[in-house]
């Protein structure tokens, strides 16, 4: 993969303000995997190529998931835009020849999660929902901290924050999410 090509198939299908979001996603997914002794290309090639789709139209991503034979219930049918991840590794292996499926699966689960992710899908998941530009909050604080120390347990608190705001704002919850969310906090039970 060439990042240079990357960055410039980037500047033409994605917002400047997400070229930098995907660009602190891509630097705090290198060093999540520094702290926790796992490959840095790795996360920061799938930190880099996480949101290749966001900007897709919702006929695009519900054409290309279907080509792909990705799973299409009623809540991804409702809100297409969750398909960003799974057809952004399509993108990923298509126009970048990324064929390491630890990176596409990175890719595809940085929005919902999933039971049993890798550690590197756990790190690239955490990168996207805490790095520094979604704010100061107490508790993102808190999950960045975490992070640094388990990656299940800090997987476990995103989610629960996730489901808090969809739950506050009356909206739709991808059963996914909840399982990963049981998973993760089954590998890291609190005492």
């Amino acid at each position: 993969m060439n990042r240079k090509c990357v960055l410039d198939w980037l500047a033409v299908h994605v917002t400047k303000p997400r070229v930098n979001h995907i660009l602190r996603v891509e630097k705090m997914a290198v060093n999540l995997a520094r702290i926790h002794n796992l490959d840095q290309v790795k996360a920061g090639q799938a930190g880099l190529l996480h949101d290749l789709a966001k900007y897709f139209k919702t006929t695009r991503l519900l054409s290309m998931a279907r080509e792909e034979h990705l799973n299409l219930d009623p809540i991804v049918e409702e809100n297409p835009h969750l398909l960003h991840g799974p057809v952004g590794a399509i993108v990923a292996r298509e126009q970048f020849q990324v064929q390491d499926l630890e990176v596409l699966d990175a890719i595809a689960n940085h929005t919902l999660g999933s039971p049993g992710m890798s550690p590197l899908s756990c790190i690239v998941f955490l990168a996207d929902g805490t790095e520094p530009g979604r704010g100061e909050h107490p508790k993102l604080k808190e999950i960045r901290t975490v992070s640094q120390q388990n990656l299940h347990r800090a997987v476990t608190l995103l989610c629960d924050r996730k489901l808090r705001r969809l739950l506050k704002n009356n909206q739709l919850v991808h059963p996914q999410m909840v399982l990963t969310r049981n998973w993760a906090l089954q590998q890291s039970p609190q005492k």
